[in-house]
């Protein structure tokens, strides 16, 4: 690695991770929950992006990845600190990023792609990544939802722009089949 730094920092070893300005919380806290949904989202959102060959849909899937390195951020903050976050220079998911997904939607429903009935994933490999990242979209909405029963507030916007980055990615995947 470079300048002599590891990435095992072994401060997690005990079971507890940081949260973004510091606190510690064991690994199966109910935001840690909800972050590590959103990264394997972004994984899944990568794979489909190595998977489709359309330039136009790598460039929107590298978008929603930035995005979601920006909504994990936001939510890896503790409640006490949301403040805190939401007076930082840090990126935060707006407006604009759901003018961007419904722009892409509404650009593929333009298509008038015909659908039949429920989807069966697996048509094309990067039909099933997409599909992939859309279940792995609708588990991170999910574990989104669930945050204010746990005492941490979210954003409606971030509820909003991970709905419809799901419904995207199954117009993706519906026209990669």
């Amino acid at each position: 690695m470079s300048g002599g730094r590891s990435i095992a920092t072994r401060t997690g070893d005990d079971g507890t991770t940081s949260l973004l300005y510091g606190q510690r919380v064991p690994k199966d806290h109910f935001q840690i929950e909800a972050v590590g949904a959103f990264d394997e989202l972004n994984a899944a959102v990568g794979f489909a992006k190595a998977s489709v060959s359309s330039p136009e849909a790598k460039a929107a899937l590298e978008q929603i990845q930035k995005d979601l390195v920006t909504l994990m951020g936001e939510l890896a903050c503790a409640e006490s600190d949301a403040e805190r976050h939401a007076a930082s220079k840090f990126e935060k998911i707006g407006d604009g990023a759901l003018v961007r997904i419904d722009a892409a939607i509404a650009q593929i429903e333009a298509k008038s792609l015909n659908f039949d009935g429920w989807a069966t994933p697996g048509a094309t490999l990067p039909a099933a990544a997409l599909d992939l990242a859309r279940t792995a979209a609708r588990r991170a909405e999910r574990r989104l939802a669930g945050l204010p029963a746990q005492g941490r507030s979210v954003r409606p916007v971030l509820g909003q722009f991970v709905n419809r980055v799901s419904d995207l990615l199954w117009l993706m995947a519906r026209e990669a089949e």
